[in-house]
C-alpha cells in the first residue's frame, strides 16, 4: 500500500549526528550498508503514522532521514528534480538531520501555515453555512420565499461550485494559491456581506450562484498547496485538523448568530441581514491579511515586509528534502506551472482513480440531509432561534472528535478503507431507526437520534488525503483534488431532494426518503469493500510482475519507463 523505492541505506535508529551545520553534521556511527533487491517497499512493517512514532521516540537526536530512492547513485539521477522545479536549488540527497530537527521543523509549519489554512477555512464556512442560521429567523417569511425556493438556493449554490472546481484548480496552477487563494477570499466576501440588502428570490438564487462560483476552487486549491509543506503521512492528520475548524465555525457560528439575530429591528432591519453583513465583513479582514500570511512555497518565504522569511537555510533544506524523499514526484511541475488540455484529460481517463470519486459521490448522502435540515427541523418541532441554533452544538463537538478518531486510527492502521467505513456502520442503525418513528415519538427522542446521525464520522478528509496519496504526480493531483470535489459536490446537490418539508413536521416522518438513505448506506458498504480489493488486486498483480524481474530489469524499467504517476510498476496504491 506505498510506493516502491529501492532501499540501499538504512540508519541504525539510535544512531546520532553531532555538528553546527550540514557540512560537519556526520554520524557519530556510520550507516549500516543495506542492499536487497530494488522494489522493497520503504513502509512495510511500520510505516505510517505508527512507525514514525516509534523511531521518533527511540532518540531525539537519532537519524530522521527516511531512506529513498535518491540514496541509489543510478536512481538518484532518474528522479533528480528538474532545474525548473523552484525548491531544486535546495535539494541534496546527503543532507541527513535527526528528529528532534524535524519535529521543530514540522510545528513551524504547523504554525506558520496550517493554522492560516485553518482560518481561512473557517471564514469560508461561516460565510457557506450561515444561511442555516438564517433560517431561524424568520429568513424566508421575510424574503417571501417557500421551502421549495430554498432547495432551489441551495442546489445553485452546489451546482456553482461544482462548475467552479476544475477551472479553479488551473488557475491556482498557473498564478499560484497564494496569489489566487485571497483573491477569491476577497471577491466572495463582498458578496456574502451583501447580501444584507437581499430583496426576494431573486436576489437571494443570484447571490447563493456567485457564493459557490468563488468558493468552487478554494479547498482543492489549500489541499494542493498543504501538499507543498508536508508528507504523505502527515497530509491526512493536518486535513483532519482543517476539516476541525468547519466544526468550530459551526459552534461558534451558532454562539455568533445567537448574539447578532438580536440585533433584530435595529435600524428597521431584520437580524438575519446584520448576521451576513458582520460576517461577510470578518471573511474580508481575513482575505486581506492572506495576500500576506502564504507564502508561495517552502523556499520563497521572504518578502519585502517579511526580509528574513519564516525558515533558516538548514530548514529550507530539511523541508524540501524530506518531501521529496516521501513524495519525489513533487518535484515534477513548477508551482507557477499550468496544465495543457491534453494533461488534464489524461488525468480524467485515469481508471484507478474512479473508485475513490464514485465514493466521494456517495459516502455521505446517507447522513447528509438530516444535517442540511437541521436547523429547520428544529424549528418545526417547537423549538425558539436560539434554541435551535444551541441544539446544534452537541452534534458539532460529536462531529468533531470522530474525526480526529478517524484521522487518527487511518495512519496507526494504515488503511483508508477500514477508517472511512466507520461512516456508513454509524449511519446505519441511526436511520433505521429514524425511520420506525412517527408524528407521536417524542420530541427529545427524536433530537437524541438526529444528533447521533449529524455527529457522524467526518471520513472527507481522509478521502482527500487518499485520492492526493493515489494520484502520485503534480499533474494528476491538481485534477484529481478537483473532479473528487466535484463529485462531493453532486452528492450534496442530491442531498437537497431527499426530503419534501411543505406538508411535514420534522424529518423521521418521511418514510420515503429515509428507505432511501438506508438503501444507499448499504449500498456505500459494498462500494468500500469493492474498492478495498480493487487496489489490493492492482498491488498484487504489480508485485508479481515486478518480483519476476531480474535487478537488471528492474533498474532498466526505472530508467526507460514512459509510464507516469500512479501507472508506473514501482507505485503502489494506499487503501
Amino acid at each position: 500500500m506505498t510506493t516502491i523505492f529501492p532501499v540501499l541505506k538504512q540508519p541504525l535508529e539510535g544512531e546520532t549526528y553531532s555538528g553546527d551545520s550540514k557540512d560537519d553534521l556526520s554520524p557519530t556511527a556510520s550507516f549500516t550498508e543495506q542492499k536487497p533487491p530494488l522494489g522493497i517497499p520503504v513502509e512495510n512493517g511500520g510505516g505510517g503514522l505508527w512507525g514514525r512514532f516509534r523511531k521518533s521516540h527511540v532518540n531525539p537526536d537519532s537519524i530522521a532521514t527516511q531512506p529513498s530512492v535518491f540514496d541509489d547513485p543510478l536512481t538518484c539521477e532518474i528522479y533528480r528534480p528538474p532545474p525548473q522545479y523552484e525548491n531544486a536549488h535546495k535539494f541534496d540527497p546527503d543532507a541527513r538531520w535527526t528528529w528532534r530537527e524535524e519535529k521543530i521543523l514540522v510545528r513551524k509549519i504547523d504554525w506558520r501555515v496550517m493554522l492560516w489554512a485553518g482560518i481561512m477555512f473557517f471564514a469560508l464556512d461561516l460565510d457557506r453555512n450561515n444561511i442555516s442560521q438564517a433560517n431561524t429567523d424568520n429568513f424566508l417569511t421575510d424574503l417571501s420565499m417557500t421551502t421549495n425556493d430554498y432547495n432551489l438556493g441551495n442546489s445553485l449554490f452546489r451546482i456553482a461550485f461544482l462548475i467552479a472546481e476544475l477551472p479553479s484548480q488551473l488557475v491556482s496552477k498557473r498564478v499560484g494559491p497564494d496569489v489566487w487563494i485571497p483573491f477569491q477570499m476577497v471577491v466572495w466576501s463582498v458578496v456574502a456581506l451583501c447580501q444584507f440588502w437581499l430583496s426576494g428570490r431573486s436576489s437571494f438564487l443570484l447571490t447563493r450562484f456567485l457564493l459557490g462560483f468563488l468558493q468552487g476552487g478554494f479547498i482543492p486549491d489549500v489541499v494542493l498547496y498543504l501538499s507543498y509543506f508536508y508528507t504523505k503521512t502527515e497530509l491526512p492528520i493536518r486535513l483532519g485538523f482543517f476539516w476541525v475548524s468547519n466544526y468550530i465555525a459551526v459552534i461558534v457560528s451558532a454562539f455568533l448568530a445567537t448574539g447578532i439575530l438580536k440585533l433584530d429591528g435595529v435600524g428597521g432591519r431584520a437580524g438575519w441581514r446584520y448576521l451576513f453583513l458582520i460576517e461577510g465583513a470578518g471573511t474580508l479582514g481575513v482575505g486581506i491579511c492572506s495576500f500576506f500570511l502564504l507564502p508561495p512555497g517552502p523556499t520563497q518565504t521572504k518578502a519585502w515586509f517579511r526580509p528574513k522569511g519564516w525558515f533558516t537555510e538548514r530548514e529550507e533544506v530539511i523541508l524540501v528534502n524530506r518531501i521529496l524523499r516521501d513524495d519525489p514526484s513533487k518535484s515534477d511541475m513548477h508551482n507557477r506551472q499550468g496544465l495543457s488540455v491534453r494533461a488534464i484529460w489524461k488525468a480524467l481517463r485515469d481508471w484507478r482513480m474512479w473508485p475513490l470519486y464514485i465514493l466521494g459521490l456517495t459516502h455521505m448522502i446517507p447522513v447528509g440531509p438530516p444535517q442540511n435540515y437541521l436547523t429547520l427541523s428544529l424549528r418545526n418541532l417547537g423549538f425558539s432561534t436560539t434554541h435551535s441554533n444551541l441544539l446544534t452544538i452537541p452534534s458539532s463537538v460529536l462531529g468533531l472528535l470522530m474525526l480526529l478518531f478517524c484521522v487518527y486510527l487511518s495512519e496507526i492502521i494504515n488503511s483508508r478503507v477500514f477508517a472511512t467505513i466507520i461512516l456508513q456502520l454509524w449511519a446505519l442503525p441511526l436511520l433505521i431507526a429514524l425511520y420506525t418513528f412517527n408524528a407521536q415519538t417524542s420530541q427529545w427522542v427524536y433530537y437524541a437520534v438526529v444528533t447521533l446521525i449529524t455527529g457522524f464520522p467526518y471520513v472527507h478528509p481522509i478521502q482527500v488525503g487518499w485520492a492526493s496519496r493515489n494520484s502520485y504526480s503534480v499533474r494528476t493531483r491538481t485534477v484529481s483534488a478537483s473532479v473528487y470535489n466535484m463529485f462531493v459536490q453532486v452528492r450534496c446537490i442530491s442531498s437537497c431532494v431527499f426530503y419534501e418539508l411543505s406538508d411535514i413536521s420534522y424529518l423521521s416522518i418521511d418514510k420515503h426518503g429515509n428507505r432511501a438513505l438506508i438503501g444507499i448506506c448499504s449500498m456505500n458498504i459494498a462500494l468500500y469493500v469493492g474498492t478495498y480489493f480493487f487496489y489490493k488486486y492492482i498491488n498484487k498483480r504489480r508485485d508479481r510482475i515486478w518480483s519476476s524481474w531480474s535487478k537488471e530489469q528492474q533498474q532498466d524499467y526505472l530508467e526507460t519507463t514512459k509510464d507516469e504517476g500512479n501507472q508506473r510498476l514501482d507505485f503502489r496504491f494506499a487503501y
